[in-house]
Formats: structure tokens, C-alpha cells, sequence
């Protein structure tokens, strides 16, 4: 029995040596260290941090850094700015990439200019040595990122234009860093610039290049495989951190670039993406922080006025760096204060690449002891300022964005959307509630409603018992992609009956219907029992064929009839296209009417879409199937029709989903019904609706019927492109 105490204490002799024990209290610090200090209103962040320096060994020496440490930390960084790359809008990045590189040149040359002065004539410091460590001024990590993406802010123009100069700085100041290693060993002449230049040049070749044509086949063939395409993600980001190494680089810029490269064919609402962000906050990147907490050591400050002297001037001079650039960057680019508050936050934290250039450096004899000691004092004190102040300016920018909206439509819009999905063939549906989840707006309240009818018959019993069973697996699918999904199975005589019933009693927004004959919506539908339900369901409806993958599409061709603007659904309608293209990271070009295409511009101003949009004039409705030249197999095609008598009907719409999919099937398709104005409807309804008018469209199809006879037959479906 003394020997089982013996052993039992021994467990517990510091430093801990048992694995499972330093895994079981690393992984309490990550679920207690947030919840205590959230009470004192200091960012979880820096309650990490904070516990890394009382266990680790110049604290408590609770746990000591070994390999595992070791190796769970740089998960950590890797996943840090691998995500960055995931979140960075590349449209955005593109409309802002002069920004960006404007904040980048300020943001490296700003610290750098500073912190040469600082340490060449205020600490003495040799040529290199100052040069060597200004560098780590301009150099930062994202560790204030996790919070703006929490918050829901990572859309943001400045959060881009960040993420985007980081990359630049970060890159620039591990080229420098390169170079002075290179001096210093002797090894700095022409082949040296030649080799590193040849090998970045492949490494950027074999990333977006070859890795997107890897990935988008990968995914295609392995679609139903979701755990494969989390592994798959994590190996393409580790071998990107291991080709960056192999180039002279650091490993977090392989990670970067594997986060670009993976962009377009990871959605921000993909269940894919809510694993990998799962992952990384729940498990890699505590690890990463709590390690750097675990390489500080508060009592270098007391060992020599020298230490304390330069500890304070290296973190004045590295806050004050950045704080100028963010101030620069402001002014010219016109940005609010609180915009300048969050670039300033998530650019002055100093975490792994400073360490990394630092520990280079001592260990080259470049530098001494007090710039080491002096920079571990530095990494904590910025980051526990970026935390501070990415929070502050996040919740500020939160808070703004959803006072700018306007109170009736904001809430219309992300209080209470309501989306509802008819279905009743249980297979092959799994696109078409992806396709739900993605322009489904994450502030609603109400989940993605499933629905099924089931015939009341004298089997309808035995069929909703089994139909109940069988949704369930959408409700597993939702709950993959933290997008709450509602499975509805009712009874009713007939199946448009059940889904204007339902619909009017979940009140809902949007119906994405299956296209008429496809697998997936209401077994054996016709097209009309389609126009039976556009015309008895009066909300906007979305009627979807997706045979291949959203995220293979290049561009979505949105095409619109004249006066598309002055119905009621316009707004919801143009919302869910805009933010489709956000999620896919691809442009919208636009056909149609300059009132039409005038609207929905001030609809990207208005809510902040970061979507390009390209705009053509357009009129020929009459033969708008000349726009197949213009379309490429890989662009989703989105026609917005009309119901017959509201202002935006034209009798060239009578049949059109017939003629998309005989010119259009190779393509993703989606005809768009809007929701009717109500006042519109009543002012025009007179007219339309009268026997003269009826008549009149009569003879005009007559006409184009006979008319047809004596032309050629309309160009095929991307012939121009074939040829």
C-alpha cells in the first residue's frame, strides 16, 4: 500500500512527466482559463497566455516544454494563419490588394525604420544587430485573429487589408532574416539569391496551381467522404509548411499560402470549414498560446537595469511602429477610428515569427542576451495590448455594422429568415441543402425547415413514421455545419396543398425547389405542379438544378428582366445572390436593365458585400438565349423571372425553365420567382388581367410560333465555346 502511494505522489513530482497528465491539465486550462477571466472582462487570449507563464519553467515549472509541447504549438501557429488564409475574402483582396500592399510597405517599414534608430544609437547595438532586431518590429502574428473571427467580423475591409499586409511584413522581414543569416555564415553571394528565388517561384507554382486541381478532384470524386476532406486539408497544409521550410522560409508562410490556395473550394458555411475552425479553437491554438506564456520569463526585468531598459524600449518602440502605420493607413485610405483601432490591435501582437528571428539571431551570436530576454517581455505585453484592443474595435465595428442597417428590413432579413425546403425523393438532396446553408444568414434565429408530404392515403400512417426516420439525416448534415435544420413530415391530399400550407405557417422567406423532373424534390413533380406552386406560394422561391460541386463555379451570371427592382422581393432575392458570390469568393456578372443594375449596386454599398460585380447592358429579352455565348460551363447561371401580373412579367418568360434546360444544361441553374409588391400587383392587375390583354399575349406566341418555322434554330448551349 506504501509503495501505491509512493508511486501515486511520484506522478505528481514537478515538472509532470506523465503524458496523460499533462494533456488532462493543459486541456482543464483550456476550458477554465476563458470562463474565469471572461468575468474580469480580459479577452480569453490573455488568459492563456497567462497560464502558459505560471506553468510553465521559469513560472511554477508546472510542465516543462518538451517535444509534445513542442509539436502541438506549431499545429497551433500553422492552423492560426492557415484559417487567415481560409477567411481572407479573395475578392476583397482583390478590389483592396493596393491597400494591402500599402499597409504592408507601411507596416514593415515604419517599425523597421523606428526600431534601427532605437537600436543603433539609443542601445549601441552594431549594424546587424540592429538590423536584425528593427526586423522583428515590423514582423507580427495574428494572434488577436481568433476574436474578430468569433465576432463575426472577419469581412471586414480592414481585417482583409491586414491579413493581407501580414503576409507582405512577415514575408519581407524573413527574407531579411535570410539574408543577414547568409552574411553572417559567409554563404551571402549571386547563388544564393538565385536558389531562393527558383525554389519560391516553385513552391508558388506547385500551390496554386497544382493543389487546387488536387483538391477540386479530390473533393468530386470523395464527395460524400467528409472526415477525408478534413484530413486531406491538413495534409495540404503541412506539406505547404514543409515546402516553405525546404525554400529558406518559415513554415507559417507555407501554412498562409495553403489557406489562399484552398480558398475558392472551402465556403465559409461549409461543414468543412466549421471542422477545421473547430479543431483549431477547441484544441491547437489554446496549445500555441499557453506555449508562448510558457517561454516568458517576468523575472528577467529584475536581473540588470540593461534588461529592463531595453525590454522597455523594444515594446515602446514595437507598439508605437505599428501604431503609425495603422495611423497611416487610416488617413490615406479614409478608414474610422475604430477601423484604425483593429488594425492596430491584430497588427502589433508579436508572437512566433518574432521569436523565430530572435532565437535565429542569438543563437548565430548576432545578438545577446538582453535583446532575448527583452523580446520575451515584449511578446507578452503585445499581446495582451492587441487582445485588448482587437475586442474593443471588433465589438465597436459589430455593433456599427448592425446599426447602419435599416430596423424594419434588418430584422426581415436576419431575425426571422426562414427558409423551407420541399422535398420527398430522400436521395441526391444533399447539394441542394448545401446550397440552403450557404445563403442562409447566420444571424437568423430560424433553422433551414425540411420538408415532406406524404399522401393521405391508407398508408400515410406507416409512410411518416418512415419519412420522420429518414430526415433525420439532414438534421445530422445541419448540425455538421452548426446550421440548425427543422425535418418537417406532414399529411395532405395533395402535395402543393401541404407546401403552401406550411409554408404559411413557419412563414417563410425563401422555397428552394428541385427543377422539374430531378431527383429531389416531390417525386415525379411536373413542371405544373412547379407552376402550381409559384403561383399559390407567394414568397420568393428559388428553383435549383446543381449536378456539379458550388465551388467549382468561376462566376455567377445573373441575368434580370426590366423593373426586377420594384418587386417586393427584390432586396431578399438580390441578398442571397450577393451573398452565394461572397461565400464562393467569386464575381456576379450582371444582365440586364442600368435601373436594375443601379439597385443592386447600392444594395452591395448598402450591406457591405464584398462581391465584384460587372455590369452589361442588356435588352434583347425576346432572344436572351444569345447570351450562351457569353457562358461558360463553369459560371452558375441565375435568371430572375416573374409571376404573371406582377410589373416585372414579359411573356418571353412563359416556358423558361423548359428553355434553359434544353440551352442551358450543362450549367448549375436557378430560376428566381421574387415575392410580388402587393401595390404594383393591384395597379397593373386590371390591365393584365383582362380578356384583351390575355388575347393579345395569345396571338404574340402564335406569332413567334409561326415565326420560328421560317428562322434558324437559336445558337446551342456554349457552342461559341466548343468551337
Amino acid at each position: 500500500m506504501n509503495s501505491f502511494f509512493k508511486d501515486f505522489l511520484l506522478e505528481f513530482s514537478l515538472p509532470l512527466n506523465n503524458p496523460v497528465l499533462v494533456f488532462s491539465l493543459i486541456l482543464l486550462i483550456i476550458l477554465l482559463s476563458p470562463i474565469l477571466l471572461k468575468r474580469l472582462k480580459i479577452p480569453g487570449i490573455i488568459g492563456l497566455i497567462i497560464s502558459g507563464v505560471f506553468i510553465g519553467p521559469h513560472g511554477f515549472n508546472i510542465i516543462e516544454k518538451n517535444s509534445a509541447v513542442d509539436l502541438f504549438s506549431t499545429i497551433g501557429l500553422l492552423y492560426i494563419m492557415f484559417i487567415a488564409g481560409l477567411d481572407l475574402n479573395i475578392g476583397q483582396f482583390k478590389i483592396n490588394k493596393y491597400k494591402s500592399l500599402a499597409f504592408g510597405l507601411f507596416t514593415f517599414a515604419f517599425p523597421l525604420s523606428i526600431g534601427f534608430i532605437l537600436c543603433y544609437y539609443v542601445l549601441g547595438y552594431g549594424f546587424d544587430a540592429s538590423l536584425l532586431t528593427a526586423s522583428m518590429f515590423a514582423t507580427h502574428t495574428l494572434v488577436a485573429y481568433p476574436i474578430v473571427s468569433k465576432l463575426g467580423v472577419t469581412k471586414n475591409e480592414a481585417v482583409a487589408i491586414t491579413v493581407g499586409g501580414t503576409i507582405l511584413t512577415d514575408t519581407a522581414v524573413l527574407m531579411i532574416l535570410a539574408i543577414i543569416i547568409g552574411n553572417a555564415e559567409g554563404n551571402l553571394n549571386q547563388e544564393f539569391f538565385i536558389r531562393l528565388g527558383i525554389l519560391f517561384t516553385i513552391f508558388l507554382f506547385i500551390m496554386f496551381f497544382l493543389i487546387p486541381k488536387v483538391a477540386r478532384w479530390f473533393f468530386q470524386k470523395l464527395e460524400s467522404e467528409k472526415h477525408a476532406h478534413y484530413i486531406f486539408v491538413l495534409a495540404v497544409m503541412f506539406f505547404a509548411a514543409f515546402l516553405a521550410e525546404m525554400c529558406g522560409l518559415e513554415p507559417i508562410i507555407g501554412a498562409f499560402v495553403a489557406g489562399l490556395a484552398l480558398n475558392p473550394l472551402i465556403p465559409r458555411s461549409s461543414a468543412l470549414m466549421n471542422r477545421i475552425e473547430f479543431s483549431g479553437n477547441a484544441l491547437f491554438i489554446p496549445f500555441f498560446l499557453i506555449s508562448v506564456g510558457m517561454i516568458v520569463d517576468v523575472s528577467v526585468v529584475f536581473q540588470g537595469w540593461m534588461a529592463a531598459i531595453v525590454a522597455a524600449v523594444l515594446t515602446i518602440g514595437a507598439l508605437f511602429g505599428k501604431w503609425l502605420a495603422a495611423f497611416a493607413t487610416q488617413v490615406i485610405f479614409k478608414f474610422s477610428k475604430t477601423q484604425r483601432q483593429l488594425i492596430f490591435g491584430l497588427s502589433s501582437s508579436h508572437a512566433a515569427a518574432t521569436l523565430a528571428v530572435i532565437l535565429v539571431g542569438f543563437r548565430a551570436g548576432i545578438l545577446d542576451e538582453n535583446i532575448l530576454n527583452g523580446t520575451i517581455i515584449l511578446i507578452l505585453f503585445t499581446c495582451i495590448v492587441a487582445s485588448f484592443a482587437t475586442e474593443r474595435a471588433a465589438k465597436k465595428i459589430l455593433v456599427q455594422e448592425d446599426d447602419s442597417a435599416n430596423p424594419i428590413q434588418h430584422k426581415k432579413l436576419s431575425g426571422s429568415e426562414h427558409i423551407l425546403l420541399p422535398i420527398s425523393n430522400l436521395s441526391g438532396m444533399n447539394k441542394l441543402l448545401d446550397f440552403a446553408f450557404l445563403i442562409k444568414n447566420k444571424k437568423s434565429v430560424n433553422p433551414v425547415t425540411v420538408l415532406s408530404v406524404v399522401p393521405n392515403d391508407e398508408m400515410a400512417e406507416v409512410n411518416i413514421m418512415s419519412t420522420r426516420e429518414k430526415l433525420e439525416e439532414y438534421v445530422k448534415l445541419g448540425a455538421a455545419s452548426e446550421t440548425p435544420v427543422n425535418a418537417i413530415a406532414t399529411i395532405d391530399y395533395n402535395s402543393v396543398s401541404g407546401i403552401s400550407r406550411i409554408s404559411r405557417e413557419i412563414i417563410a422567406d425563401i422555397l428552394i425547389l428541385g427543377w422539374p423532373g430531378k431527383s429531389g424534390l416531390i417525386d415525379k413533380i411536373a413542371g405544373e405542379k412547379i407552376t402550381s406552386i409559384i403561383s399559390n406560394v407567394d414568397r420568393n422561391i428559388f428553383v435549383c438544378s446543381i449536378d456539379k460541386m458550388l465551388v467549382s463555379q468561376k462566376r455567377i451570371i445573373l441575368i434580370t428582366p426590366p423593373f426586377a427592382e420594384k418587386e417586393s422581393g427584390f432586396s431578399l432575392w438580390a441578398a442571397k445572390i450577393f451573398r452565394l458570390a461572397s461565400e464562393l469568393s467569386i464575381p456576379v456578372v450582371h444582365f440586364g436593365e442600368k435601373e436594375v443594375d443601379s439597385a443592386l449596386t447600392q444594395k452591395v454599398k448598402q450591406k457591405q458585400y464584398n462581391v465584384r460585380k460587372e455590369f452589361h447592358h442588356f435588352e434583347d429579352w425576346d432572344d436572351f438565349l444569345i447570351l450562351s455565348r457569353q457562358i461558360t460551363e463553369d459560371d452558375l447561371l441565375v435568371i430572375v423571372s416573374a409571376r404573371k401580373n406582377s410589373v416585372s412579367y414579359h411573356s418571353y418568360q412563359d416556358n423558361l425553365m423548359n428553355k434553359t434546360e434544353k440551352y442551358f444544361s450543362r450549367n448549375n441553374r436557378i430560376v428566381i420567382y421574387p415575392q410580388q409588391l402587393d401595390s404594383y400587383r393591384d395597379k397593373y392587375e386590371d390591365l393584365s388581367g383582362s380578356p384583351l390583354t390575355k388575347g393579345i399575349q395569345v396571338i404574340e406566341s402564335l406569332g413567334k410560333g409561326i415565326g420560328k418555322i421560317f428562322t434558324k434554330e437559336p445558337l446551342e448551349p456554349n457552342k461559341s465555346n466548343e468551337e
